[in-house]
């Protein structure tokens, strides 16, 4: 899925290699080292996914993460990390992990939880997002309207997964601005209108509508 993605680690080959892993993928991934930027960016940016090492300097994952969740934040968080005793994970789950992955790891593997996890968060079982005679398969990375295959650009793709795990409610310009974009690839608000524009043309007009003041909306079924 073209979700944007924390790095939480503060290993340096790690999480360079992980950020590059994540982005050959499709996916927009930022990277921190600590405890504090982690928190600074989280609080400032819509993320879809964390991945969080437990071995940071200063605040540890742990403390880190009940922080967050004691402050409310629920977006999935997903433990990198070297520590692989049942207490281990027991204490990272318990303290609001939603996953744990220990390393070594496979990328492969890593990218298929997170997809779990980001499906789940949304509501969605499968990986094929439906939206009346949309269908967006997240694997695959590919949209079919009325069983044929549209092209899409990455970020038109990244905008219409937006919109269509939220479809039928109003998605805001702010979260449609950072959708699927990290800080090396931010989308200006003027190129939002012209995705939409050339989404428009793909999709139908009235699939997916502009609610003014506030953001874009995609209809599951225009005609109904």
């Amino acid at each position: 899925m073209t979700m944007r993605i924390l790095i939480v680690e503060d290993d340096p080959l790690l999480g360079a290699g992980l950020k590059t892993g994540l982005a050959q993928d499709g996916y927009a991934a930022d990277w921190v080292q600590t405890a504090d930027q982690a928190e600074h960016a989280l609080r400032l940016e819509p993320f879809d996914v964390a991945v969080l090492d437990l071995g940071l300097p200063g605040r540890d994952g742990l403390t880190l993460l009940r922080g967050l969740r004691a402050a409310g934040l629920t977006l999935p968080v997903l433990i990198l990390t070297a520590r692989d005793t049942v207490t281990d994970k027991v204490a990272g789950l318990d303290a609001g992990a939603d996953d744990y992955l220990t390393k070594p790891f496979d990328l492969n593997e890593l990218t298929a939880r997170i997809r779990a996890l980001t499906r789940r968060g949304n509501g969605h079982a499968t990986a094929v997002l439906r939206a009346g005679a949309l269908a967006l398969d997240t694997q695959n990375r590919c949209l079919s309207l009325d069983g044929e295959t549209l092209p899409l650009s990455p970020k038109e793709y990244a905008l219409v997964e937006t919109l269509i795990a939220r479809a039928d409610q109003v998605v805001p310009r702010a979260r449609l601005l950072a959708s699927g974009h990290g800080w090396d690839d931010p989308l200006e608000s003027n190129a939002l209108e012209v995705h939409i524009h050339h989404l428009r043309a793909k999709l139908g007009k009235a699939r997916i509508l502009t609610v003014r003041g506030l953001g874009y909306r995609l209809v599951s079924n225009p005609s109904a």
